[in-house]
């Protein structure tokens, strides 16, 4: 027989749901509006007047927009990948090593994340201004001080999600494929590696999420010649929020969008063939 449920845990169900959808309505509505709105055919957000997209072409032929916007993609990539490089390498010594001030080093992973980003942002305008960094070098080199700190602030978050997916490595498959002859490389390539996976896969979605859309950091260290995407936005909204501006964040959400769908289908996939094996 299926227990009896009280009339009291249906109310508590009840209450719960119309909490998250409360959360989420609060959370994803603006976004709604902004796609919605990026299809208005009137140069004021609050008034509706028709479906177009005409903005869309708008925004696709604002050179300095789509200028702003390869800057972050390529800033995004590279910042991705050396984050994911540099976040599995500290996560795993971290993990296998034992020294001195092993604890004060994993609380300095820590520090991008708990500093507010202003202050990560003066550090980094005030390094770059004490060493020289050249401002008038061609692309891609322009963009070399922005990607910098954003690796400075993004491989710390790889380094966590990796740590906390080593945790769960079963020592014992190591041992057996060192009995077996497997050197240092073997083991790291075919054992350390596939398991790690996940986490790289999931520290790379963050890393260049938190590339993509940082504005404090970028805003410090980026020059004239340097203008991301969110710093762009920040500046055509200061004068007029039109249209056009809705319908370049509507396309960065897709693409943020569709790059997480990717991620999480790649992961399970990797979960299903570890299961498998």
């Amino acid at each position: 027989m299926k227990p009896m449920v009280e009339p009291l845990d249906y109310l508590r169900r009840g209450w719960m749901r119309l909490w998250l959808g409360v959360v989420f309505l609060f959370l994803y509505a603006p976004l709604l509006a902004l796609v919605a709105f990026s299809f208005n055919d009137s140069k004021r957000n609050i008034v509706w007047k028709g479906f177009t997209l005409k903005y869309y072409q708008k925004a696709w032929e604002n050179s300095g927009l789509v200028e702003a916007f390869g800057n972050s993609l390529a800033i995004a990539f590279v910042a991705t990948v050396v984050s994911v490089v540099l976040g599995g390498m500290a996560a795993l010594l971290l993990w296998r090593f034992r020294f001195p001030a092993k604890s004060v080093l994993s609380g300095l992973f820590g520090l991008p994340i708990v500093v507010p980003e202003i202050c990560m942002g003066v550090a980094m305008l005030t390094f770059f201004v004490k060493i020289g960094w050249p401002a008038d070098l061609p692309w891609p080199l322009n963009l070399g001080a922005v990607t910098m700190a954003h690796i400075s602030f993004c491989f710390p978050f790889v380094a966590i999600v990796v740590g906390a997916r080593l945790v769960s490595f079963n020592p014992e498959m190591e041992e057996a494929a060192r009995d077996l002859g497997a050197s240092d490389w073997d083991v790291l390539r075919d054992i350390l590696v596939p398991h790690m996976k996940p986490a790289l896969i999931a520290g790379a979605l963050l890393a260049f999420t938190l590339s993509l859309d940082d504005f404090v950091i970028t805003f410090f260290t980026s020059g004239p010649n340097t203008v991301t995407f969110p710093v762009k936005v920040y500046s055509m909204v200061r004068f007029a929020l039109t249209p056009a501006v809705n319908a370049a964040s509507t396309v960065l959400m897709a693409i943020t969008i569709l790059l997480t769908v990717l991620a999480l289908r790649a992961q399970r996939g990797l979960q299903s063939s570890a299961q498998a094996h």
